[in-house]
């Protein structure tokens, strides 16, 4: 099976739209993993204090507050594996489309069902990073009280 160049040019095309989806969703991904990574020298520079200081007036607010940064941490984890699997479902979809295009196969339900997985799993890594806000606000509150 030969497809001319001309031909392939325009099923390129059709299936770059998902790139939009993946550039946006990598700019979200790098703002997940560094909240990620800062909560984590947050974690570990509080849990540092109370082990030099176990008998402290606030060692319960610290053993909170590492409370808090954990439950953050494993809703930051769900919101980055979702945003991944958004990413990963995009360029399957992007597969999918040439691969229609240029086969001339009717995926469409398939496509359809990439594409509607992937706008619920981007759904639900920004649900978990509302998440995230909300309880780093929570924390916040707790340790200006202190």
């Amino acid at each position: 099976m030969r497809t001319a160049v001309s031909e392939l040019l325009p099923m390129l095309q059709s299936s770059i739209g998902p790139v939009i989806l993946i550039s946006g969703v990598g700019l979200l991904l790098l703002t997940l993993t560094n909240r990620f990574g800062r909560l984590l020298d947050r974690a570990r520079l509080l849990n540092h204090e109370l082990g030099t200081h176990p008998a402290a007036d606030n060692a319960e607010a610290l053993r909170t507050q590492i409370g808090i940064l954990m439950r953050r941490a494993g809703i930051l984890r769900l919101a980055i594996t979702l945003g991944a699997v958004t990413v990963l479902l995009a360029a399957v979809l992007m597969l999918l489309l040439f691969l229609s295009a240029w086969l001339k196969l009717e995926l469409g339900v398939f496509i359809a069902a990439v594409f509607c997985v992937a706008q619920l799993c981007l759904i639900g890594s920004m649900l978990a990073f509302i998440r995230d806000m909300n309880l780093a606000l929570l924390a916040v509150r707790l340790e200006v009280k202190l």
